[in-house]
């Protein structure tokens, strides 16, 4: 069916329905080169050409459907550690809440953390955008109250965030791209990185 030309100001409900018809053919398909502009075009009810109003490119449709998908995480990784009094506790915690969010939008996870540079468009490569979208400043605030609390070794609470969510990230990563493999569950898999992050992989005592 074709749709009727949008009336003056109604542009931006079209881009919300744009979106949203690309995100339902992404979750239909789990794969990315299912959104073409005709798909989309023809399940929203408008010409090609429409598209191209509100997004400069394919590439930056793509991106625009999973960052907005994307914007809920920090919310989520709030809920997870909502009540947790343990400041590291909640930094295991958001740490928990991000693998199985990406794991849940592998296809979103891949477009947005595992692009290369020059594939991300002009507008969604802004670092304090991506900061946001990896919701950095809680994790660093959980990390200077778990040093102040003498839980956590004092050190630069910035490059200790990146080295935890580099651990994280790599973890995700290869679980949304060799899924067929046979690995242990994903919670023993998880629980096994904290616990060699916390402790090292040298035998404690009761161990040996």
């Amino acid at each position: 069916m074709t749709r009727a030309r949008a009336r003056r100001g109604e542009g931006e409900r079209l881009r919300d329905d744009i979106l949203d018809a690309a995100e339902a053919l992404l979750l239909a398909s789990g794969d990315t080169a299912t959104l073409s502009i005709r798909a989309i075009a023809s399940a929203v009810g408008v010409t090609p050409p429409s598209i191209y109003i509100h997004f400069a490119d394919r590439r930056e449709l793509i991106f625009a459907v999973c960052d907005r998908q994307w914007r809920q995480l920090e919310a989520r990784l709030d809920e997870a550690a909502a009540g947790v009094a343990d400041p590291l506790g909640r930094v295991i915690r958001r740490g928990r809440a991000y693998l199985e969010f990406g794991l849940s939008h592998p296809e979103h996870y891949r477009v947005l953390l595992m692009s290369r540079e020059a594939e991300v468009p002009a507008r969604y490569a802004d670092q304090a955008l991506l900061t946001q979208r990896l919701a950095f400043d809680p994790l660093i605030a959980d990390l200077r109250a778990a040093m102040d609390a003498g839980d956590v070794v004092a050190t630069d609470p910035f490059q200790l965030c990146v080295v935890l969510f580099g651990a994280v990230h790599g973890l995700t990563s290869l679980l949304v791209t060799k899924s067929a493999f046979g690995w242990p569950p994903v919670e023993v898999l998880f629980d096994r990185l904290v616990a060699t992050l916390l402790f090292g992989v040298r035998p404690r005592d009761g161990d040996r």
